[in-house]
C-alpha cells in the first residue's frame, strides 16, 4: 500500500494529466470504475475482478492525495474513518457481551438505529434515505418519494406539459447560447421526461438500457457490412452509413 501511496504522490508532482485533475474532475472515473467493477463480478473473471478493484481502489487513493495537498486529509484519515464507523457499527461484534445471538434482519434493524443516531442533531430531509447512485435511479427515486407526500402531477399530461414546458426553456437558452443555463436547462429536461416515464410506468433506466443495446447492435451491423465490403467504417460517408442503418433496423427487428 505504501509503494501505491507513493507512486500517485509522483505522479501528482510529475505528470501533467495528473497534475490537471480535480476531485470533481475525478468523480466520473469512479462512477465508470465502480460500474467496471459490477460488470467483471457478473462476468465472473477473477483476473478481471482483481484488476477492476484495483482501479477502484486508485481513485480512492487519487481522491485522498488531493485533499492531503489541500490539508483536509490522508489516506491513513480515510482507513480510519471507514475503520472506526465498522466497529461503531457492529457492536454485536465487538461488543458481543452485550448482546444476544442476532439474525441478519436483527442485524439490518441494528444498523438503520445506529445510522439515526449518527444523525441526530442534523437537519434531515425525506430524501436523505435515497442513496447516491444512477442519477435516472435517484431522479426516478425523488420523485416517488415526492409523491408520496401529493407532490405530483395528477396524470401523464401534466408530466407531460412540464416536459413541454423544459424542453422550450433548453431552446431558448440555446438561443442565447448560454452553456450555463444550457446545463441546467438540459438537466431539467432529462428531469421531466423520467417524471413522464414514472407516470407512464415505464422504467427510464431499463428503457434506456434497451435503447443502448439496440444502437450497439445497429452500429456492429454497420461495422459488419463495411468489413465485408472490405471497407474500414471511418471511411464510409455519412449517407452510406445511414443506409446501413436502415439495413439494420429492417434486418435486425
Amino acid at each position: 500500500m505504501d509503494e501505491l501511496l507513493a507512486v500517485m504522490r509522483e505522479l501528482r508532482e510529475k505528470c501533467p494529466w495528473d497534475q490537471q485533475q480535480t476531485p470533481q474532475s475525478l468523480t466520473k472515473y469512479a462512477i465508470e470504475e465502480a460500474y467496471e467493477v459490477e460488470a467483471a463480478i457478473r462476468e465472473g473473471n477473477t483476473d478481471e475482478i482483481r484488476d477492476e478493484l484495483g482501479d477502484l481502489l486508485l481513485q480512492v487513493v487519487f481522491q485522498a492525495q488531493m485533499f492531503s495537498e489541500q490539508g483536509a486529509f490522508n489516506f491513513d484519515d480515510v482507513v480510519q474513518a471507514i475503520t472506526a464507523k465498522l466497529i461503531r457499527r457492529h457492536p454485536h461484534v465487538f461488543q458481543a457481551g452485550q448482546f444476544s445471538q442476532l439474525s441478519s434482519a436483527d442485524v439490518a434493524v441494528l444498523w438503520k438505529q445506529i445510522k439515526q443516531q449518527e444523525k441526530q442533531g442534523k437537519i434531515q430531509s425525506r430524501l436523505d434515505e435515497i442513496k447516491h447512485g444512477p442519477a435516472i435511479q435517484q431522479a426516478d427515486e425523488i420523485q416517488k418519494n415526492a409523491a408520496q407526500i401529493g407532490f405530483d402531477f395528477a396524470d401523464v399530461a401534466g408530466a407531460y406539459g412540464k416536459l413541454n414546458e423544459e424542453l422550450a426553456e433548453l431552446q431558448h437558452a440555446m438561443q442565447k447560447q448560454n452553456s450555463d443555463e444550457i446545463f441546467d436547462e438540459f438537466g431539467d429536461c432529462l428531469f421531466s421526461l423520467i417524471n413522464v416515464g414514472r407516470k407512464l410506468g415505464v422504467s427510464s433506466e431499463m428503457a434506456l438500457l434497451s435503447t443502448i443495446h439496440k444502437f450497439r447492435t445497429r452500429f456492429a451491423f454497420i461495422e459488419d457490412q463495411a468489413r465485408q465490403q472490405q471497407q474500414k467504417i471511418e471511411a464510409l460517408s455519412l449517407a452510406e452509413m445511414d443506409q446501413l442503418w436502415e439495413q439494420a433496423k429492417q434486418q435486425l427487428k
